[in-house]
């Protein structure tokens, strides 16, 4: 009987050791570029958008892919529209380590890593093929590695991970724009951006940079007679309303980023960083194509709403608006702007 005991307590003793190594081994924790056995671990992943946005849905799908990759050793928690702050201080978080992956566009990285004030040129992109082709092709690849650094020695605490796509920035008006001259002395809402600015300024408009939130009711009462956005966005806003013409100018072209904290992307395998970086790229197409079908309905239901749409005469738009560039042309600005323009 005592023999029968100790055999009995032999085993159970292996079996608890087995379980408790096997449980250290998932447990374990890798440095960036070693091998060795995968943490377990919880991704907070942030966004400022709704749930039924193009953006949430997309990384609802890395997180979906992210988990399927990893064997269900990575899982992510979202948080959407803007829980956990604005873009600038989701980028400040990412810099501290306290949120490990945030979608923003690439206007206020630019405040952290200037190289990106690229995007925010004016007439950059010829078409929506040449701008997927850029952001696809060794020239995206190298903008998105290069966030590590604000100037290419000084750590900027984030990386890119992959492009989403935000659409073209295009002016809508309450009376009737064909070409750049219409818009001269007319009051146009811009964003808080200082080539949006110098943009609109040299078009011979008046910029009047303010929130988002304020657009509807500044137009109802005059103080802007037009504004500049995107097809869903001026639905989502209920801008046709107050605005009946739409011109599709394409003036800018900025796209979302989703990016990873630094100190997260040191802590990872070469592995785990594998599977962060595939479940990202198919994200991207993913995102990509809901944002084509939600743009084309926005403009549906813009003619359904009486929105008198026109497409410009972008060479005069963009002769007109070319000096307002110059100030901006400068250093890695400058050889990436002429590095995208010359590209196919």
């Amino acid at each position: 009987m005592k023999k029968a005991n100790l055999l009995t307590g032999i085993l159970i003793g292996a079996l608890s050791a087995s379980a408790l190594f096997a449980y250290l081994g998932r447990k374990q924790l890798t440095g960036g570029s070693g091998g060795g056995v995968t943490q377990e671990r919880s991704i907070k992943v942030a966004h400022n958008m709704p749930v039924s946005h193009p953006v949430h849905r997309g990384i609802e799908h890395f997180a979906q892919r992210l988990e399927a990759l990893s064997g269900g050793r990575m899982k992510c928690d979202v948080f959407p529209n803007g829980q956990l702050g604005d873009e600038t201080e989701y980028l400040e978080k990412l810099q501290a380590g306290s949120l490990d992956i945030a979608k923003t566009s690439a206007a206020p990285i630019a405040n952290f890593v200037p190289r990106m004030k690229v995007f925010s040129l004016p007439y950059l992109f010829r078409d929506r093929e040449h701008y997927w082709s850029v952001l696809d092709g060794e020239i995206g690849s190298h903008l998105l590695e290069e966030l590590e650094t604000r100037d290419g020695e000084n750590p900027s605490g984030i990386r890119g991970l992959c492009y989403y796509d935000a659409g073209s920035r295009n002016f809508y008006t309450v009376g009737e724009v064909k070409a750049p001259a219409d818009l001269k002395g007319l009051n146009i809402r811009v964003m808080k951006d200082p080539i949006a600015i110098a943009m609109t300024s040299t078009l011979g408009a008046n910029p009047v940079p303010m929130p988002g939130g304020e657009i509807y009711s500044a137009l109802q009462r005059g103080n802007i007679n037009g504004a500049e956005n995107n097809p869903p966005t001026f639905v989502a806003q209920r801008h046709y309303e107050v605005c009946k013409h739409f011109i599709f100018d394409h003036h800018s072209r900025i796209p979302d980023v989703l990016n990873i904290s630094s100190t997260l992307w040191k802590t990872l395998t070469d592995q785990e960083r594998e599977w962060v970086l595939t479940a990202a790229r198919e994200s991207s197409h993913f995102q990509r194509k809901l944002w084509q079908a939600q743009s084309d309905a926005a403009v549906e239901e813009m003619k359904k709403n009486g929105v008198s749409i026109r497409e410009a005469d972008i060479s005069a738009f963009q002769q007109a608006a070319g000096p307002s560039r110059k100030d901006f042309l400068t250093g890695e600005v400058k050889s990436y702007a002429e590095k995208i323009e010359s590209a196919q």
